[in-house]
């Protein structure tokens, strides 16, 4: 009885095991049948949808009921005497907030594209809601060409600005044809910045020796092990003006009323004063300018969201947090005193 036990048992656990392997090669196979997803995917939501919705819930929760049948069949009676036509167009609102890299401009350029497959520039218009400090060069100069798309087929442009648009920031946005922003959000710094540390002292002290070989005299100008010269410096400042000049100049382009000399001194303000220095043409939040262009055109938030692998999720939340932290230290030093 003992055996026929024993043999029962170790029947079943290779059951177990056979069962669990034909179930992984399953498993294998299936994903490699599996057709390729998308890389990402175009969400649009009604933003006047919501808009209705939230002051439907208000008025349910506020008005007496009586009141509120009647409301209802007041909004029912005009909704059919109404037509579609009297609304003058559509308003696509694109959300671009900004970080260091600029990786962002992937889905803004997927965004821009899907809006000028079928807006009208006659009728619609898009608002921006930015919010960027700024970041490399060569990301923001990207996304600001993105965005001058939208411009060159002739379709109204409105950035709104209610926290933070500096440095490539401003750059983006000083393609609108109307920049609004909050009254305390930060505009401006017009101005170019390179930082980078040198370790060649601490090699020098541990008796290493570091060999840097190029071919092309300004190859290297400045590194961050070698032995930097005073050559080397000047060639990298050179390219640091050269970089803020084509700032300047793209900002002009695009707004040629501003004086170069005062704001593009790398300083940022708040936008109050900014609007005095004509960075910015209206004072006013994107909620405000979003109720108020919805009365007359059919909102919608256009988003291309990119698929992301575990490991672009773990590297996403690490940028964030990285910002985060920055952030935090800088805003210790900027709070209002007494």
């Amino acid at each position: 009885m003992e055996y026929i036990y024993e043999y029962g048992l170790f029947f079943a656990k290779t059951l177990t095991f056979l069962v669990a392997i034909v179930i992984i090669i399953a498993m294998i196979a299936g994903a490699a049948n599996k057709p390729k997803s998308k890389e990402g995917s175009l969400q649009v939501d009604d933003l006047s949808a919501k808009l209705k919705q939230l002051k439907d819930d208000f008025l349910a929760n506020t008005l007496d009921k009586k009141v509120l049948k009647a409301l209802k069949k007041e909004q029912k009676k005009a909704a059919k005497s109404d037509s579609s036509e009297t609304q003058q167009g559509r308003l696509y609102v694109i959300d671009f907030v900004g970080s260091m890299d600029a990786h962002e401009v992937e889905s803004l350029r997927e965004e821009v594209t899907a809006i000028l497959t079928l807006a009208d520039k006659q009728k619609d218009k898009v608002l921006v809601r930015l919010e960027s400090g700024g970041g490399v060069v060569h990301g923001y100069g990207l996304a600001a060409s993105q965005l001058a798309r939208l411009k060159a087929a002739q379709i109204p442009l409105t950035i709104a600005i209610d926290k933070v648009a500096a440095s490539g920031g401003y750059m983006m946005a000083c393609v609108a044809d109307e920049i609004i922003a909050a009254p305390f959000a930060i505009v401006g710094s017009i101005g170019v910045v390179a930082q980078i540390p040198n370790f060649n002292k601490v090699l020098k002290k541990n008796d290493i020796d570091l060999e840097i070989i190029t071919a092309g005299q300004y190859k290297r100008t400045l590194t961050l092990f070698g032995e930097n010269t005073d050559e080397g410096r000047e060639k990298f400042r050179q390219e640091i003006e050269q970089t803020h000049q084509l700032f300047k100049h793209f900002v002009s382009e695009h707004r040629p009323e501003l004086d170069l000399g005062t704001v593009a001194t790398g300083e940022h303000w708040f936008a109050i004063d900014a609007k005095e220095k004509g960075l910015v043409d209206r004072i006013t939040t994107s909620d405000d300018e979003l109720l108020a262009l919805s009365k007359e055109r059919q909102a919608y938030k256009v988003s291309y969201k990119k698929k992301q692998g575990l490991a672009d999720k773990v590297a996403h939340s690490l940028s964030l947090a990285v910002e985060k932290a920055g952030l935090k230290i800088w805003s210790k030093g900027q709070r209002l005193r007494p």
